[in-house]
């Protein structure tokens, strides 16, 4: 009983450790005592001398002395903290006390590592004691503690061993040295201006958190710098003539004239056009000439490829920010803890039940998940596993539970697994999923965050090695919200550069919010109305201009030798594959379908087929799918679609037989709904709880991005020339029967006959795709068998009988 309580005690105890309110509640500490010290300070410069002569001999029974006045605005503990701070400790330099209680305090609360604030704490603290000593020296002598007890010993001990003059000169051979350490002035070319404006622009960025970031981009870059000196002395130049200016020369050039520029990412003051230089007017030096042959410009470019520094795509938009994680909401204030009674409780009711049957089992053990507990078993020699499995409905009604999972035996363990939901079940939270260190550290081509599995672990999986993900389920049971924890997942941790969505949204609601992503993250096709593919036509435009991407990305990877992706842009970076021979950087695509059966029945094989070579082919040039529907049926998603679709993610269905269609095994059918979903890659079944993200969530977390500078233009897909609907009586002359579709006959009757023209009707009756429907409707209306399109209401049938239709088609038939 004792060990039981002690356990129990650790267990609290770690979960308030672990607990986020505790640093937020840390945070507003120290943000109230940073109020609470600025008014005192900031009260003990006016009323020092009155309260100085109070407080010298302090005690602390001065404390509870309500007779005593004091004049300080926080009264008597505010008079004293101010005068240990500053008569006893560094003077006028504790206002810096204040500033690191700020930026600590807003740390703990927005959850910033720590370890960003250590170059700031210790450049505060050392400034603080400079400035002590130095304002003591100044005023060496006056009342008023300007550098406090710390100032006055030193100042005094310095001024004592070097002199007022030596003391003097050290403190500005500091400040000359500081600045020049800091700031790296050009003292030919500095003005006085010049120096006031950069120490100001410094101090902006310090207070403000951007001189860490600065000092982290000049550190990349200089160490660019020393990668690039170290290639140049290992590798033999292949142009042992050219000089090393003209070679400095042409690699600018080169650089300047490939690299497309814009004018927003230019510094302000930079020109943009390069000036002709002398090597490139000489007949010696090979520079870059306009009217140079785009051969000689190839092989030039070839030459000099091993001196310049690597590509990195992300410069065109140097400037982008990821989404922050304080637009998500945080739903720990809801979280519930599993009762130790009902532990306890299941624990003997799974027992009791197995003995029923007369099952011994040796171990049992619990593991908590957010909305499921996974009870691991393991059964006495002699158990047959299919006798527990066959358990399965008994055990669920012996614990009154929504339904159970059997898992026997538990994949790389010697036990058996029953999952039991959770009385109270807690809610994932997207920002839970995004901050933790699992994802933050994932080294991943495509990383997406689903979730928590039932041992409590984020779950992170790579897209790009699924490589595609087929997601199913009941109506209302999550997959919308899915695949939005899949969106936000790249919008968080890509940049615009490395990734590109193509979203197809059919219900034209569910993905709406992310048509502000056009400059930033969407591909679609050139002259398209929204970003966002709603219509059918649409639809299989853009999958056939997927297909012709395809083609094209295999076409360069066949000629710069590359096997996949990867392969190819990391020889593209490291400057090995010439742009002017149609080489460029190649982001990711994930095409995003929702409600795919829907575009099944209105299109059927217009849609099937590029989905099939999409599935089949598109894996190695780095577009990946995720398609979603409530059914993936024989007659939605084919054999050989779904073969190409090993990553499936199953949400709760009604039936055992729908569970096998998606995942190819039962388990489905026993989740719980909201979110709780089941895993399959490659065989391997994980069951996780969905991460909640709402709609409000992802239209702040769009609208962060879209308030960015975006690309000059959006990434265009190429263009598809499909069959397009022409009128039969344009150029062509007069309707010639052989024109007409093999199915026309068969339309106008049944159009004639219903004396209803609508082309869904024709869809449906005929068996036929919804581009070659309208094609019919088309046809008919330009022979004069149907009137003019009117919005969405049917059209009007011109032949009111079928012997009126017969005499039509024969004077048809005879022109």
């Amino acid at each position: 009983m004792t060990s039981r309580k002690q356990n129990k005690n650790q267990l609290a105890l770690k979960l308030g450790m672990n607990d986020e309110r505790v640093p937020k509640l840390l945070g507003i500490i120290c943000m109230f005592l940073a109020f609470y010290l600025f008014i005192a300070f900031f009260s003990y410069l006016f009323t020092w001398e009155t309260d100085q002569s109070d407080v010298q001999n302090f005690s602390w029974s001065l404390l509870m002395q309500s007779d005593m006045p004091m004049a300080n605005w926080l009264g008597r503990l505010g008079a004293i903290v101010s005068d240990m701070f500053f008569y006893w400790g560094v003077g006028l330099s504790s206002f810096g006390f204040v500033y690191l209680l700020i930026i600590y305090g807003r740390a703990l609360i927005q959850r910033t590592p720590m370890i960003q604030l250590n170059g700031r704490l210790r450049i505060t603290l050392v400034l603080m004691l400079l400035i002590s000593v130095f304002l003591e020296f100044i005023f060496s002598g006056a009342k008023f503690p300007w550098g406090g007890a710390f100032g006055d010993f030193v100042a005094g001990w310095l001024q004592s061993f070097l002199g007022v003059v030596g003391l003097g000169t050290l403190f500005l051979l500091v400040i000359i040295g500081v600045i020049t350490w800091v700031f790296n002035p050009n003292y030919k070319e500095m003005t006085f201006r010049s120096a006031v404006q950069g120490v100001v622009t410094y101090l902006q960025d310090f207070f403000s958190g951007r001189l860490y970031q600065r000092r982290r981009v000049a550190e990349r870059a200089q160490q660019a710098a020393d990668n690039q000196e170290k290639a140049e002395k290992t590798t033999k130049p292949l142009r042992p003539s050219l000089e090393e200016d003209g070679d400095a020369q042409l690699s600018l050039e080169l650089d300047k004239r490939l690299r497309p520029t814009s004018p927003s990412l230019a510094p302000e003051g930079a020109e943009l056009e390069i000036q002709p230089s002398a090597s490139s007017d000489s007949t010696d030096s090979p520079g870059l000439d306009s009217t140079m042959p785009l051969n000689q410009a190839s092989q030039i470019l070839e030459e000099n490829a091993d001196h310049s520094e690597p590509y990195d795509p992300t410069l065109e938009l140097s400037s982008y920010e990821n989404p922050v994680l304080s637009l998500l909401e945080d739903y720990s204030d809801q979280k519930l803890e599993v009762d130790r009674a009902e532990l306890e409780a299941n624990k003997d009711q799974i027992i009791e039940t197995l003995l029923n049957y007369k099952i011994e089992i040796t171990k049992i053990r619990a593991t908590i998940g957010p909305t499921v507990t996974l009870y691991e078993i393991v059964p006495a020699p002699g158990v047959r596993i299919s006798r527990i499995k066959n358990l399965e409905d008994d055990i669920a009604l012996s614990l009154s539970a929504l339904g159970i999972r059997i898992i026997a035996p538990i994949p790389g363990k010697g036990t058996i697994g029953i999952e039991v939901p959770n009385r109270n079940q807690q809610i994932v939270s997207m920002k839970e999923v995004l901050q933790s260190e699992k994802f933050r550290r994932a080294k991943m081509d495509l990383p997406i965050a689903l979730g928590k599995t039932i041992s409590n672990d984020i779950f992170v999986a790579d897209l790009a090695k699924m490589p595609h993900l087929l997601m199913a389920g009941a109506t209302g049971q999550g997959k919308s919200v899915g695949i939005n924890a899949i969106l936000m997942s790249l919008l968080y941790k890509k940049h615009p550069s490395q990734v590109k969505l193509v979203l197809i949204d059919p219900k034209k609601v569910e993905l709406f919010p992310y048509s502000k992503l056009d400059a930033h993250f969407l591909a679609f096709l050139p002259g398209q109305e929204e970003p966002i593919v709603t219509e059918t036509t649409k639809v299989i435009h853009t999958l056939n201009s997927l297909c012709i991407e395809m083609d094209t990305r295999y076409n360069l990877l066949k000629k710069a030798g590359a096997r996949n992706i990867r392969e190819y842009n990391e020889k593209f970076v490291q400057r090995q594959l010439n742009p002017l021979k149609g080489h460029h950087f190649l982001p990711f695509i994930v095409l995003v379908i929702d409600e795919f059966a829907d575009l099944i029945m209105t299109a059927g094989k217009e849609i099937e087929l590029p989905i099939g070579r999409l599935a089949q082919l598109a894996r190695a040039v780095g577009i990946h799918l995720i398609i979603a529907t409530q059914r993936p049926s024989v007659n939605i998603i084919t054999g050989i679609i779904k073969a190409n679709f090993p990553a499936r993610l199953a949400f709760k269905v009604t039936a055992k037989v729908d569970s096998r269609t998606i995942l190819d095994a039962s388990g489905a059918d026993q989740l719980i709904g909201r979110g709780d979903m089941l895993l399959s890659v490659g065989g391997d079944m994980v069951r996780i709880q969905c991460a909640f993200v709402d709609t409000p969530e992802v239209e702040r977390a769009v609208e962060f991005i879209h308030q960015q500078p975006g690309y000059a233009e959006p990434y265009y897909l190429p263009e598809f020339h499909g069959d397009e609907t022409d009128s039969i009586t344009g150029s062509g002359g007069p309707v010639k029967y052989s024109d007409l579709d093999e199915m026309f006959e068969d339309a106008a009757r049944l159009i004639v006959q219903t004396q209803h023209g609508s082309t869904s009707m024709i869809q449906r009756r005929l068996k036929l795709g919804y581009n070659r429907a309208g094609r019919l409707m088309d046809q008919l209306e330009s022979v004069g068998i149907v009137g003019s399109a009117d919005g969405s209401k049917a059209r009007e049938v011109l032949v009111y009988d079928e012997m009126e239709l017969n005499r039509f088609l024969e004077d048809l038939k005879k022109r």
